[in-house]
């Protein structure tokens, strides 16, 4: 489950315009002033810092585990999340220099059991997120799963396998996607003839001498040295539990002295080559050959490159990927025009990985980097936001609707005024109107929910869209 807490990133805030503005600090006590809030009672961080091929600095904070008071260290090993595609795509890219598939190969060559859309879709568009592909966290989230039990790669491929539309045509728009890394992992099994925790370890761990470093695709499995994650609320800490051995988007777990070798290899590469490197740096594009904008921040775009973002930031080229689940939250960050790299990874829900990790990048920077740019924030339309009350016969919004694409059914009733969505397996959710016919809710994630009327008025169906703007048609029984 994510959830957004803002108390420790209201105190990071505090530091970082009150904190640092004084001279004669080094980056290494900016750094333990930053994380000063961690301590032998809370969960924490580990931190490395590489210039030019060595780690300069590392150090954690905080506790692995809070039930063992077991400190953090530089050895402890996290799940990273989403920072595990770099690997999944890098592993493809191995897979390509061997000969043994290409990046503009149809998907279904190899993965059958996705459904013939009518529109070929490749290795490529899955690389680039664009493939149109839904969402596969949507898909299982209201088909009733929880996040916090086991999810595996078959069940994935089974729920995809039911699918009936894309989202858009693939290579035309971008949409950020872990389906396609948990395909492109499914991709590598298939055509290595080897489990994808084997590949990776075989042909890229154990040659950097990431001995510490692996996917985890059986939850039964020890991991020494691992840290568990914690959420905070109510005052109290509490574990959140995470069971998911579905791999490609995420499911690396690493600590930060194995990940520095792997920032390493961009620059001296011991796996893969320079121009294999160069590939893989290069940003996405559509099919029509334009380079894809994922965001614009600060008014500067950010490109993507295959399990990295690219981006200018004070006139320093970086590539940069987060993660985050459960209460996992990671960091990597390459600055290779300085020979640099940031790595943060820590088990607290609350941790601002990006943000943190920034400053700690301008700490070491700062000298070489031109002046932070001041991005515009309108609040015209926050403005403009008025309470609506909406007319509506609630009443007529009741009943049992199913989704053939997740063979699954909600039913809808009236509980004190509002509708309540139910689900055998999920926690009621209570729906608050925003329109005539549109409503949001919270289950794992937010969501819209808009009713579908047919010719007679009456209702017929509602499509739900999560926040990601996954569509997913329930029909009215």
């Amino acid at each position: 489950m994510i959830k957004y807490k803002i108390v420790i990133v209201s105190i990071l805030l505090f530091f970082f315009n009150f904190g640092f503005t004084q001279s004669g600090l080094t980056p290494e006590q900016r750094i333990d002033s930053i994380f000063s809030m961690y301590t032998l009672e809370t969960p924490g961080v580990a931190i490395s810092v590489v210039k030019n091929g060595k780690i300069i600095f590392k150090k954690g904070y905080g506790l692995a585990n809070l039930e063992y008071d077991i400190p953090i260290t530089p050895k402890t090993i996290f799940l990273v999340a989403s920072i595990s595609k770099q690997f999944t795509a890098y592993s493809i890219y191995l897979l390509e220099k061997q000969n043994k598939l290409s990046l503009d190969d149809d998907i279904r060559k190899y993965i059958p059991e996705v459904p013939n859309f009518g529109k070929t879709i490749t290795i490529k568009h899955l690389l680039y997120h664009t493939s149109g592909l839904k969402e596969e966290l949507a898909l299982l989230s209201f088909a009733g799963w929880r996040m916090d039990e086991v999810i595996t790669t078959e069940q994935i491929l089974k729920l995809l396998s039911h699918q009936t539309e894309l989202n858009f045509t693939p290579g035309s728009e971008f949409r950020y996607s872990n389906t396609g890394y948990t395909l492109l992992a499914e991709i590598v099994k298939r055509v290595s003839g080897m489990s994808f925790a084997t590949f990776t370890k075989e042909n890229i761990f154990i040659p950097l001498g990431m001995n510490n470093t692996h996917f985890y695709d059986d939850f039964e499995k020890l991991i020494k040295n691992r840290a568990y994650s914690y959420d905070y609320e109510n005052n109290v800490y509490k574990k959140e539990n995470l069971s998911d051995i579905s791999i490609g988007g995420t499911g690396l777990y690493s600590n930060v002295e194995d990940l520095a070798l792997w920032a390493n290899n961009f620059e001296n590469p011991i796996v893969g080559d320079k121009n294999l490197i160069k590939k893989f740096n290069k940003p996405a594009t559509f099919d029509n050959g334009e380079e894809i904008t994922a965001w614009v921040v600060d008014n500067e775009p950010i490109n993507h490159a295959k399990g990295q973002f690219i981006r200018n930031y004070r006139g320093v080229d970086t590539y940069i990927h987060t993660g985050s689940q459960a209460a996992f939250n990671a960091y990597l960050g390459r600055f290779p025009d300085k020979g640099f790299t940031v790595i943060t990874l820590s088990n607290d829900m609350s941790y601002a990985s990006y943000l943190t990790s920034m400053k700690i990048a301008e700490f070491y920077l700062e000298n070489e980097m031109t002046d932070k740019k001041v991005a515009s924030n309108s609040s015209e339309e926050a403005n403009d936001l008025k309470e609506e009350k909406f007319n509506t016969n609630l009443s007529e919004f009741e009943g049992k609707y199913y989704s053939e694409e997740l063979s699954t059914n909600y039913i809808l009733k009236i509980e004190e005024g509002n509708i309540v969505m139910t689900h055998s397996r999920l926690s009621d959710m209570v729906l608050n109107q925003i329109g005539a016919s549109k409503f949001s809710g919270t289950n794992y994630y937010s969501f819209q929910l808009e009713f579908i009327k047919g010719e007679d008025q009456k209702v017929i169906g509602y499509n739900i869209i999560d926040f990601r703007g996954e569509k997913i048609r329930f029909v009215k029984m």
